[in-house]
């Protein structure tokens, strides 16, 4: 089956009608759906199917053995994303299942497909949280306690889906199974549609991080609190805010955003407490990151001390700058017939694996150039055309 046809099998799944787009997150009702419709699409194709204990799912062609070529994506989104980041990879990876079976093909090498788990960190807040706790960058621990914006905890989801949170940590048996990662992806900026190609091979993902800015205030009455008597903790959130651009600006090459901000309580008419917020800060050269986010903290600093409010900044996750192996790079470029290698700012579960084994990418053309939005898009020809050079890649590394 074509990974259209693929893909259109779950496009209703997780439909977010107040935000548009898709909210799929781990252990959710949504997530859960597509795992068991992967589940099922890798039986069909005669896929042994498990789930370790960090809830990734494996689907192998043979026996699992050492020295695999590993193929897979993730099926989350970020609240309100797009139809393709994520669920592209994996429809393309069962798909170049079909295209190698109709070949007549048969890997002289291990050989599996896997889901990750929570890559987008949309629900836990810790993105490629799945492929953290298989290498061991998470401690369990700490992924046991993380909550959603409801309070339930990953341990209490996970129970809920069947998982046992228990089991959450590093997996040095199946890290040791994987030869070489190749992730699929649609990519995320307007670098094929300026280079006119349908698809590109991933040389490097700038050093990145996400940052928790918590501020502590006085609540109180919207109408009767003089201004002069405020201990809003809302303002220094702001100066964050505004921080956060004019560093980037300053800074070359760099991307700040906050893009989440919570008020405790959040009534209209009431001075907040608390208010928390997340910082997502890139900037390429390993420790360049650090610098951007002290800027910003320093800045945050101040204004709750202008305030009369205390802040707190937790670093939630951060990777340091990821240059992919040139080998296997070199390897797809030379399947594909010459392709262009793309560096991105987007954080990927082949980025957290490349710190202990050969990983590559594949991305694959977006015409709109807008990523984690309604908007993001691929063309039904560039996806069946990135299946088709996954299957070109595959049978070269697996073969």
């Amino acid at each position: 089956m074509s990974a259209v046809k693929l893909l259109a099998e779950i496009a209703d799944v997780g439909k977010d009608s107040g935000r548009g787009g898709y909210s799929r997150h781990v252990f959710d009702a949504a997530e859960l759906e597509l795992r068991q419709w992967f589940i099922e699409q890798a039986g069909l194709r005669g896929l042994a199917v498990r789930t370790d204990r960090n809830g990734n799912i494996w689907a192998w062609w043979g026996r699992p053995a050492r020295g695999a070529v590993v193929t897979g994506s993730h099926l989350d989104s970020v609240p309100g994303g797009g139809a393709f980041d994520g669920p592209l990879g994996v429809a393309s990876a069962l798909a170049a299942v079909d295209i190698l079976h109709a070949r007549g093909f048969s890997p002289t090498k291990p050989f599996a497909l896997v889901v990750f788990a929570e890559e987008e960190g949309g629900r836990f807040g810790v993105p490629c949280l799945g492929s953290r706790l298989l290498t061991g960058a998470l401690d369990p621990d700490r992924a046991r306690g993380l909550h959603d914006t409801a309070g339930i905890t990953l341990a209490e989801a996970a129970a809920k889906a069947g998982r046992d949170p228990a089991n959450f940590g590093a997996d040095p048996e199946s890290l040791a199974l994987i030869g070489c990662f190749i992730e699929l992806h649609v990519e995320q900026g307007r670098g094929l549609i300026d280079m006119d190609s349908p698809v590109a091979t991933g040389s490097s993902i700038i050093a990145h991080g996400r940052y928790r800015f918590s501020f502590s205030g006085q609540g109180n009455h919207a109408g009767t609190t003089l201004i002069a008597d405020r201990n809003d903790p809302m303002l220094p959130a702001a100066a964050v805010i505004a921080a956060a651009r004019h560093a980037a600006a300053a800074t070359s090459d760099a991307r700040a955003t906050v893009g989440r901000l919570v008020p405790v309580p959040g009534g209209t008419n009431v001075i907040a407490s608390t208010v928390e917020l997340w910082l997502d800060a890139r900037v390429p050269g390993n420790g360049r990151t650090a610098t951007l986010v002290e800027d910003i903290a320093e800045v945050a600093r101040t204004a709750a001390a202008e305030e009369g409010c205390e802040v707190t900044v937790t670093q939630e996750s951060y990777s340091d700058d990821v240059v992919f192996d040139e080998v296997l790079r070199n390897r797809m470029d030379q399947v594909l017939g010459g392709v262009p290698a793309l560096p991105t700012g987007a954080g990927h579960d082949a980025g957290i694996l490349a710190a202990h084994v050969p990983t590559g990418m594949l991305y694959v053309r977006n015409p709109t150039g807008i990523s984690h939005a309604p908007a993001e898009y691929a063309e039904p020809i560039d996806v069946d055309f990135g299946a088709v050079s996954l299957a070109h890649v595959l049978e070269e590394l697996a073969g």
